[in-house]
């Protein structure tokens, strides 16, 4: 159905609305997608057909994406009685299905959203690429003999390939943004506490619900429909809707702009070259540009707490089948690279987690003082375009995936990833922008300018023409 290619999200939705198309034909076309171009992506793991064609024929609620297929992350996004994973041969091996629907499943489905299957993750999502062993590598659109990143891979993939206009992500350490990056997409983390959550969120705070799309507005309008007040991080209230920013004028922003990788790593020229070239976009539009960023993004101790809190966590999600399972994962039952880290946060103290955090919030407010000077930084999304599948887990990217992200998961700003970096390699770039603690509104109103400014709409990789 050329629908699913002419219109975003919002877009078929209103066709819904106005009678021009049942929610069944757009569900039977995402899904005669899924069988035409599954086979060579390996995006979509679990599907859930009938049960999207018996939601599409039955009553739907009346929210801004009634009747829109979407897909579910095979990491937090639960749905009652559907194979639930996460990339682990164990929770595979007991064909585990959660008898609960998360609260965020619960919350697309309110936005008149119908999940039609799972995508793709690398195990219990601990890494920046989409290649676990237990159902093989999911392929980048734009080149299937490249990663599509992580861990939200498989979304950003059946996304970019057209299959379905919106898919759930999430990010602990840029799993939105990367993938979005990689795939030519929008991908937004929200404020730390802007939405509601598959599980209650842990104190360390890093992680985030979200969505990949093609849309500033979808996006706009399903962070809107998920949006909560966080009884662990409750965030700044927003003045209105955040779809109503779409098109404002975001008046003169100051904005900075730094290509330096704040771990260190090296960063692709492309990547760099897609940043400064958006800078320049904004200079054009009217804004103030110079070159800055805050000092403590770089800072070893920013980066040597995330580290302990992401290793911790990785170890908890394993130590959390144990009920499940009846017994505690061990080094059989995960890749090794999963191994590593559930070992290393296994061997971390309670201790050493508090002391973590209390870096990294220190870290996040030494940063906030920059951001009275200024209202949006850019930066590459990424220090570098999709690696060849199976470079990454050969420890070939050294960081370079998450150089840009993952600071911004320890001080829990918002951060947006734009498709604006198209070089002659024909892999897309992604370029960040980051605002202020609780300015969604910001990243939006100067997202959709960028967006009417460079479109990237008619933009399609080669296995979706």
């Amino acid at each position: 159905m050329a629908l699913l290619d002419e219109q975003d999200g919002l877009g078929l939705a209103a066709l819904v609305r106005a009678g021009e198309v049942h929610p069944r034909e757009l569900v039977d076309a995402a899904i005669e997608r899924v069988e035409a171009l599954n086979p060579a992506l390996n995006a979509v793991i679990h599907r859930q057909f009938e049960r999207a064609r018996r939601e599409a024929d039955g009553p739907l609620p009346d929210g801004p994406f009634r009747g829109v297929p979407m897909l579910l992350k095979d990491y937090k996004g639960r749905d009652a009685g559907e194979p639930y994973h996460m990339g682990c041969k164990a929770l595979r091996d007991i064909d585990y299905r959660p008898r609960t629907t998360s609260p965020l499943t619960d919350a697309f489905r309110a936005a008149g959203l119908i999940p039609i299957g799972r995508t793709n993750v690398p195990e219990m999502a601990s890494v920046g690429t989409t290649e676990p062993a237990l159902y093989g590598p999911t392929h980048n659109p734009w080149d299937l003999a490249r990663s599509p990143g992580g861990s939200s891979g498989g979304s950003a993939a059946a996304v970019a390939a057209g299959i379905v206009p919106i898919a759930h992500a999430n990010d602990i350490s840029g799993s939105i943004r990367i993938p979005a990056a990689h795939c030519g997409l929008v991908g937004l983390k929200p404020t730390r506490g802007r939405v509601i959550m598959s599980n209650n969120d842990p104190p360390v705070g890093m992680a985030i619900e979200g969505v990949v799309t093609r849309s500033m507005r979808d996006t706009a309008a399903i962070i809107d429909a998920v949006s909560t007040t966080s009884p662990w991080w409750p965030a700044p209230t927003l003045i209105g809707p955040l779809l109503t920013e779409v098109g404002r004028d975001p008046g003169r922003l100051r904005v900075a702009l730094s290509v330096t990788a704040f771990n260190g790593a090296r960063v692709d020229d492309a990547c760099a070259a897609a940043a400064r070239s958006c800078a320049e976009l904004l200079a054009s539009l009217g804004h103030h540009v110079v070159e800055s960023a805050p000092a403590t993004l770089s800072s070893d101790e920013l980066w040597s707490a995330a580290r302990v809190a992401l290793v911790a966590a990785v170890a908890a999600e394993a130590d959390a089948w144990t009920e499940r399972l009846g017994r505690r994962l061990g080094e059989d039952d995960v890749e090794p690279a999963t191994w590593l880290q559930i070992a290393a946060g296994r061997a971390t103290s309670a201790t050493d987690v508090l002391d973590a955090i209390e870096c990294m919030q220190a870290a996040s407010a030494a940063a906030m003082p920059w951001w009275d000077e200024h209202d949006l930084l850019v930066t590459p999304t990424t220090a570098m375009g999709p690696s060849v599948l199976g470079e990454y887990m050969t420890g070939y990217e050294s960081g370079r995936g998450s150089a840009f992200t993952r600071p911004f998961n320890v001080t829990g700003q918002p951060a947006l990833s734009l498709p604006l970096g198209w070089p002659a390699d024909g892999l897309p770039r992604g370029v960040q922008l980051v605002a202020g603690y609780g300015r969604e509104d910001v990243l939006v109103r100067a997202g959709a300018q960028l967006e009417a400014a460079t479109p990237w709409a008619h933009r399609r990789p080669p296995l979706a023409r």
